[in-house]
């Protein structure tokens, strides 16, 4: 079982052998390490990440480990480099498309519970993007609930987000102020449908950018292939055909790697990830329309710090209300609060009489290196950024 357990529930034999791992949990914990309440001895927090002890694994940690069990495939949860990954069976392609070939992994299916050091875990869909899930730990009566990234409503790219009653939510929160309140995405839908429609009555092409894993498939989802051809920046069509691998529904797209020199794009629809924009890659367009999809969208000047025609409100991470409904549904007496608004949201948890607490982790730079054509075929690697 790669160094995880056996799915009977009997523990690995040679789980012993993995306590002394890239980190030794005991050396890499600082004195700042957040142990609260019925969670101590259980859950830490360390210099690497969240840390099990009994379990003697990390749920994503930042720096390189022996055992990490990973929410889902973006870059700031999935840390390349350790030795044995455990994730969701439908994040089986995308673990393979980022993650180290030579790693040991385990997927296992959704409510799939499997014992590890004692340790009672299983997986839980988070609605964040294909594959997304909660990890729910059980031990000794006690359950800790760690959410990754997660958002409510509907996604046909992924499955819907599903509440896990529990004692200690670990949640996130990049949205986490009352004004960002998403609309219903069928409206998103139809406004970058209607906006496609006019800049090709116009002449021109459209390019749409959205993170090149998670955003640009559910953005793909949403686009009227009856309008024109869809075309994809090289990380968008790779990330596609993970899902597409994954059974996942996806529209017919072309790569624009793979059109001939000298070919008219007007009328067309480009999906690219956000590092193209103003590079030579994008020369070959001609004449377009620009737009970004992102729940910072909601900000006024964002679109222009962007310097984009076109700003789409669409997240993949739960809005105000989302994060306050799902913690509800949770029914956590204990909340910590991780990566985006933590002072904000922890403090109107208390308010409602939660114990909760901000934690300071390194989530929330959804950072890729992007591969970059530029017009002479070229390519440049190092381009990070942040769309969420």
């Amino acid at each position: 079982m790669d160094g995880w357990i056996r799915r009977n529930g009997t523990p690995n034999r040679r789980d012993r052998r993995y306590r002394s791992d890239v980190s030794s949990p005991v050396s890499t914990r600082t004195p700042t390490e957040i142990i609260i309440g019925k969670a101590k001895s259980f859950l830490t927090l360390t210099d690497r990440g969240l840390y099990c002890e009994p379990g003697g694994f990390y749920v994503d940690p930042w720096r390189p480990v022996d055992r990490a069990i990973v929410t889902h495939a973006h870059s700031d949860h999935a840390c390349y480099g350790c030795r044995h990954y455990l994730g969701a069976e439908t994040s089986r392609e995308l673990f393979r498309l980022r993650l180290p070939p030579d790693a040991k992994y385990q997927f296992v299916r959704y409510g799939e519970t499997i014992s590890v050091g004692g340790v009672a875990v299983s997986l839980h869909p988070a609605g964040h993007i294909l594959g997304s899930a909660m990890v729910r730990m059980e031990y000794r009566g006690y359950v800790a609930l760690v959410t990754g990234d997660y958002k409510l409503g509907n996604d046909l790219t992924c499955q819907p987000f599903a509440p896990v009653r529990c004692d200690l939510m670990v949640t996130e929160s990049t949205f986490g102020l009352p004004l960002y309140r998403w609309t219903d995405q069928q409206l998103t839908f139809d406004a970058i449908n209607r906006w496609w429609q006019e800049t090709k009555d116009e002449g021109r092409v459209s390019i749409l950018y959205g993170y090149a894993v998670g955003k640009s498939q559910r953005l793909l989802s949403g686009l009227d292939p009856s309008i024109g051809t869809i075309y994809t920046h090289g990380a968008v069509e790779k990330g596609t055909q993970a899902y597409r691998d994954t059974g996942v529904l996806m529209p017919p797209t072309v790569p624009v790697a793979e059109t001939q020199r000298g070919t008219s794009y007007a009328g067309s629809m480009v999906v690219a990830v956000p590092s193209a924009h103003g590079t030579p890659w994008m020369r070959r367009f001609g004449d377009a329309s620009t737009a970004m999809a992102s729940g910072w969208m909601t900000i006024r000047g964002a679109r222009r710090r962007r310097a984009v025609d076109r700003g789409f409100v669409l997240s993949d991470h739960a809005d105000w209300s989302g994060l306050l409904s799902a913690i509800a549904a949770c029914g956590a007496e204990q909340v910590w609060v991780t990566h985006g608004y933590t002072a904000v949201l922890s403090r109107h948890l208390q308010s409602l009489g939660l114990d909760a607490a901000a934690l300071t982790t390194r989530y929330g730079n959804e950072d890729e290196i992007d591969a970059v054509a530029d017009a002479s075929g070229a390519v440049t690697v190092g381009i990070k950024e942040q769309i969420v």
